[in-house]
């Protein structure tokens, strides 16, 4: 038989036609038409609308004109309005209530739900389920549970002899109330976060520590909470940055009330905009939003990340 040894390849041209070959590493454009689509919705949906409401909001603007440059007159009047601020304590109020009781009930119900067993499966669904209801849902169940007299929390308490809170009613408890329910709605979304964590840790860790005798807790604190840590930090932002925009419960649960002491901001711009057809302040209200929601997230991380720093 004849030699059959590999004989080395040579390399070719990308291309010759008859003249200087062609680049095989030169940028195409007519990739461009992959993204294309996501870039004209992301343009169209995103980019304008932000510069848009920009520019409106430095113009006395309605529904059917621009109207004239007002430059910072829209903030102006919009800092003072009492109904205005008292819809940002009331969203700053929201955000300290529900954020870190999201935050610590999902990873307090990820640590008793990471198990291999069917009981802890359907535990896992039932607490996730909450989170594909829809808003008018949620409300419905829990207007259903608040309403006075006849509700269920009233016929619970009524079982003791005890008066139910007016959680709908009553000014003090009002948030409390669309917190509780909120809480109910979105707990799902931190606690499958936190579950991935801890799956990603690995055994052999555990091992050891068991090795070295170390209990439960030495090992929640020196092993699980810091290798969840980065876990942690996003549950918080993407809960701020959610419970910030809070609308859907305040208007189902209460219009606002009683007193606007329930009126987020997002319904503020909504009244200001739409009920009342002030568009550059409603787009004032909506700039002061996203700057509290990008300043609240920034801080969260910087704080984060400075304290792991150091450690």
């Amino acid at each position: 038989m004849g030699d059959r040894r590999a004989t080395p390849r040579t390399a070719l041209p990308a291309a010759s036609f008859g003249a200087a070959s062609v680049d095989i590493y030169a940028p195409q454009w007519r990739n461009f038409i992959f993204v294309a689509p996501f870039l004209f919705f992301f343009t169209t949906l995103l980019l304008v609308p932000l510069f848009w409401g920009m520019w409106l909001s430095f113009h006395k603007a309605d529904t059917f004109s621009s109207g004239n440059f007002v430059g910072f007159g829209n903030y102006i009047r919009l800092f003072h309005d009492k109904v205005f601020l008292q819809s940002v304590w009331n969203t700053f109020y929201f955000v300290l209530l529900t954020v870190p009781t999201l935050a610590l009930i999902g990873l307090f119900l990820a640590l008793c739900l990471n198990r291999r067993t069917r009981t802890a499966a359907v535990l896992r669904t039932l607490f996730f389920s909450s989170s594909v209801l829809s808003v008018t849902i949620v409300t419905l169940i829990w207007r259903i549970v608040f309403i006075p007299n006849v509700g269920l929390l009233s016929t619970i308490y009524g079982w003791f002899g005890a008066t139910a809170p007016a959680f709908i009613s009553d000014p003090s408890l009002a948030m409390i109330g669309i917190a509780i329910a909120t809480v109910w709605w979105c707990i799902g979304l931190p606690m499958m976060l936190f579950l991935s964590a801890l799956q990603q840790i690995p055994q052999d860790i555990y091992e050891a520590a068991a090795l070295d005798n170390a209990n439960r807790w030495q090992t929640l604190r020196s092993i699980t909470l810091p290798s969840i840590k980065r876990t942690f930090v996003l549950v918080v932002i993407v809960q701020i940055v959610l419970q910030f925009q809070l609308c859907g419960q305040a208007w189902l649960m209460t219009r606002g009330g009683p007193n606007n002491l329930t009126k987020p901001i997002v319904l503020y711009i909504y009244d200001t905009a739409f009920r009342r057809w002030d568009l550059g302040m409603g787009a004032a209200a909506s700039e002061v939003l996203f700057i509290l929601i990008l300043m609240a997230a920034m801080a969260q991380y910087l704080v984060t990340r400075n304290k792991a720093g150091q450690a």
